[in-house]
Formats: C-alpha cells, structure tokens, sequence
C-alpha cells in the first residue's frame, strides 16, 4: 500500500479543500490548505493559501487545520518552515484551533519517505489548546523538548523513523495523551528505531492515559510484538496496533500466549505475514482482531523477503 488518498476526516471531523469560494466557513470542517503546482511554479507560497482562508469571514471560528502540499516538499526544507511559522504566525487568529494535520500529501505529490519536514515544536507553544496532532514524513523532522497539557493524539508518520525522534517521543511530557502513533518504517528509508528505544513507551509509565498505541508499518513487527505482549503499558491500553508491517507467526503467538492482549478491546494486525492457522487462533481470542490484507513472501534465490506496507 501506498499513500494515494487524502484525509476524509481526521480527529472525527470531515476534512476537505479550502477554496476561496467554497462558501461560509464551517468551524467543524477541517480545511486542507494546499499549494498546487501551478501556484507554486507563479511564485506563490503555502503561506498565500493560508491567508485567503485566515481573512474568510468565520475563521475565527476553525476547529482544525490540515496542511496539504507546499511546493517543494522534496527538496527544499526551508518550505516546511515557512509553513510551520504560518501557523505559528496565526495563533490570535485561531483562538479555538484543537487538530492539526502537517502533510497530507499523497505518493503523487511526493514519496512519504522524500518529504523534507522541520522542527515543528513552535507550533505547540503556539497552540496550548491542541488536542491532536499529526505529521507527515520524518526527513529532518524534529518535536524538540515536548511539553503539553492537553495534548490527546500524537502521530508520527514515516517510510523509517529515526531514532532521535522516537527519543523526543519517548522524553515528552504529555500528561494527557490517549492516543500514540509511530510509523516505524525500514532501515532503507532511515529508520534506526529499535526495540531499546521503544523502552520507555512499552513501559507504560511515560503516558499514564494512554488508551491506544500503535507501533505501525515496522520491518521489526515481530520482535516489537514479542516485547510488547508482556510490556506493562498493555495494563491500560485499549487497543494495540501493529499494523502495516511484517508480522508473522512467531510475532503473533506471542501475542496469542498473552493475557494482556486477551483483555484488550480490539488489536489489529491488519498487512500481515501470518498464516492462515495463525490467522483462525487468533480470531478466537475472544476480541476484535482485524487480521486482514494477509500477505505472502516474496522469494528469491532462496532467500525470502517480506515488505512493510508505507515505505519509499
């Protein structure tokens, strides 16, 4: 699987395309602000779209902000700042802004793992009301030294995590936060996450709320889910997810061997390597489970290869 929809809704909020003539402003709709091609060859920036939304009568009133495309996002990481001090920019104007998306951006745009991000920790001092954030491409990403009160979500999406930022992830403080999503991805697109640095999160004593954790799209599914069957923060999860990625039976039995995940809510493994046997027993876990997208390995002179699912 590739990325090649955008957004339809985020943080439970329909999202969709601000266009200056799209009518009153809805303060529930998430507007996806993006600056196409052909604006971006004129001279345009991202900032410019922002404007026109940010000077529409209602503005005042939004709720959540997706950014989509920026121009240059594959080579060029001064765009991504400028983006980032647009938003921070516009904090009077968006006194009830709780959701940000940074970069809904499909694989036409621009490859997950090409995308050139930036520090985005001003945008959480801008915005001490923000509830959900979530990013997009980690290449020169940064969260900094992550301090929020009301903070819910987090996500961080990859084709391969560097472990600098796993780290931040791990130090932040987040008092309330239920809901962690970390896109592992593969050496092969700078992912140098390992097990040790997911330590402190398996722990469960960095986020005392935390209900859902999802540890997606690693080529170290299995070795994650044999960690993480026996790691303490499943005593407050809800639902585990370890989707996306390479899983296979040895992964899986050592989530069917554990009490803790029998007494989740729902796992899902959804792009998966099990097989079939592996597949029935753990349907009959007693749990939603979604097993689904079973994939097979490829072959070749012998040796056997399995794919994650968001990778380039």
């Amino acid at each position: 699987m590739t990325i090649s929809a955008h957004l339809t809704t985020f943080a439970g909020q329909p999202v969709q395309d601000w266009q200056p003539d799209s009518g009153p402003i809805e303060p529930t709709i998430f507007y996806r602000v993006s600056l196409v091609y052909d604006a971006a060859e004129s001279g345009q920036q991202w900032s410019d779209c922002f404007a026109e939304l940010l000077d529409h009568p209602g503005a005042e009133a939004l709720e959540g902000i997706v950014v989509g495309t920026w121009g240059e996002m594959f080579d060029d990481q001064e765009e991504a700042t400028r983006v980032v001090e647009a938003l921070v920019a516009a904090r009077d104007r968006l006194p009830q802004l709780r959701a940000i998306f940074l970069g809904d951006i499909t694989y036409e745009e621009c490859e997950i793992s090409w995308i050139q991000n930036t520090d985005v920790s001003p945008i959480f001092d801008a915005y001490p009301a923000l509830e959900h954030f979530a990013v997009r491409g980690a290449n020169g990403l940064r969260l900094g030294a992550l301090r929020h009160q009301r903070l819910r979500s987090l996500a961080v999406q990859s084709g391969g995590l560097d472990a600098a930022i796993t780290h931040e992830v791990s130090a932040a403080e987040l008092p309330a936060l239920e809901h962690l999503e970390l896109w592992l991805g593969t050496s092969e697109y700078g992912g140098t996450t390992t097990l040790d640095d997911l330590a402190p999160i398996l722990s469960g004593t960095r986020f005392p709320k935390l209900t859902y954790l999802g540890l997606r799209d690693s080529e170290i599914a299995d070795v994650i889910a044999g960690a993480a069957a026996t790691a303490p923060v499943l005593d407050h999860l809800r639902i585990l997810d370890l989707s996306l990625g390479t899983l296979g039976d040895q992964g899986a039995a050592a989530l069917l061997a554990s009490p803790a995940v029998a007494r989740l809510e729902k796992l899902d493994i959804h792009h998966h390597y099990c097989s079939t046997d592996m597949v029935e027993r753990l349907q009959g876990l007693g749990i939603e489970v979604d097993t689904s997208e079973q994939e097979e390995e490829d072959e070749d002179a012998g040796e056997r290869y399995r794919y994650v699912s968001v990778s380039e």
